[in-house]
């Protein structure tokens, strides 16, 4: 397709005129849905899952970073003017990305983004803003399975050290031991990763993609497809895997997807839920609910102009004049990625109380 043609694309898309062939299920985006402050152009094939880089010492020059899922895909990075300014080396369907703060190699403190190889069985790790690939080649991952495209990934900072972990998910697996979590090092001037954990219920029903981790709460979150968001601590040393939550069972057209943390203090915020079929997020208490931090009530339902997203990030920081209590931005169909004002999206969920 010519590219002259996607935003032609896109306005059907929006306006419910053309709806993706993935699901029979998908709903048109509703008439209230909030708008998008900017629209990324589009990747050559198919947007997945976007993380935000926050720049170190002027935050108006932060960067999305978000995946192009196909063979010959790669990671792409945009201003927050939503216009691309580098792409990555060629990636063979990179699925989810999420980003770190301060992993040391060779020396050096860099920040890296991490993301899923589907068919090559590997993790790829890039330094920051460069997009410099620092892996030697890529990290093999889930060695010895039957099942071992990795999907879904995220990162976790524990606090204590400031050890770097990569939690995975993939196509599918054994209930129990669904998600590896791997430690990441510096081996010889690049990155090595160490299996240190093997965990997670799986319901049996879908997949396991989205997951998220929450650094200073320390917990993970991951959807369990058509099941519910599922919360497990994330430190491996804790030696705990028992499941601490299991919620949004009952809220969701169909796939859970997506999942962004929004903290409005170091222990406060939101967890939003992407409701995939229905183009909306659900909102979830970051704290939990009547003094217990494993109970999730639905707090409200965002109708977001994004179609069918499967990845989102958000940021409490303030970017600037478009984005002065941060940004939501979401994967849509179109290739595309939609930077949202956080501030339309908390006046909602203050009306939902």
């Amino acid at each position: 397709m010519k590219r002259s043609l996607y935003p032609i694309l896109y306005t059907f898309l929006l306006t419910g005129l053309v709806l993706s062939c993935k699901n029979d299920q998908l709903a048109p985006v509703r008439a209230d849905a909030i708008k998008p402050v900017v629209i990324t152009e589009p990747t050559p094939h198919d947007t997945d899952d976007p993380a935000i880089w926050i720049h170190p010492t002027d935050p108006t020059k932060s960067l999305v970073i978000g995946t192009d899922k196909d063979s010959d895909g790669g990671l792409f990075l945009y201003d927050l003017n939503g216009k691309i300014i580098k792409k990555s080396i060629p990636l063979q369907r990179p699925n989810n990305v999420d980003i770190a703060y301060g992993f040391i190699i060779n020396g050096k403190t860099v920040d890296i983004a991490v993301t899923t190889e589907r068919e090559t069985n590997k993790i790829r790790i890039f330094s920051l803003p460069d997009l410099t690939p620092i892996d030697n080649g890529g990290i093999a991952v889930f060695e010895g399975e039957s099942e071992r495209g990795p999907m879904g990934l995220a990162l976790y900072t524990r606090p204590s050290d400031h050890a770097i972990f990569a939690v995975l998910g993939r196509k599918s697996g054994p209930s129990g031991t669904y998600l590896w979590q791997y430690q990441l090092s510096d081996k010889n001037g690049a990155v090595d990763a160490k299996v240190v954990r093997k965990f997670g219920s799986f319901s049996g029903k879908k997949e396991i993609e989205a997951i998220a981790v929450d650094n200073e709460l320390g917990y993970i979150y991951y959807s369990d497809e058509q099941a519910g968001i599922k919360k497990y601590l994330a430190d491996p040393a804790a030696n705990n895997d028992s499941e601490l939550a299991f919620f949004g069972k009952d809220d969701f057209k169909s796939d859970h997807e997506g999942i962004a943390i929004y903290k409005k203090t170091p222990t406060t915020g939101y967890i939003l839920v992407s409701n995939q079929q229905a183009n909306t997020f659900m909102v979830y208490p970051r704290e939990g609910a009547n003094g217990n931090p494993n109970e999730y009530p639905l707090l409200a339902e965002i109708p977001t102009s994004t179609i069918e997203c499967d990845g989102a990030d958000v940021t409490h920081i303030n970017l600037g004049p478009k984005f002065p209590n941060g940004m939501f931005v979401a994967m849509s169909n179109g290739m595309t990625f939609h930077l949202y004002d956080w501030n339309i999206i908390e006046e909602l969920i203050k009306k939902a109380q």
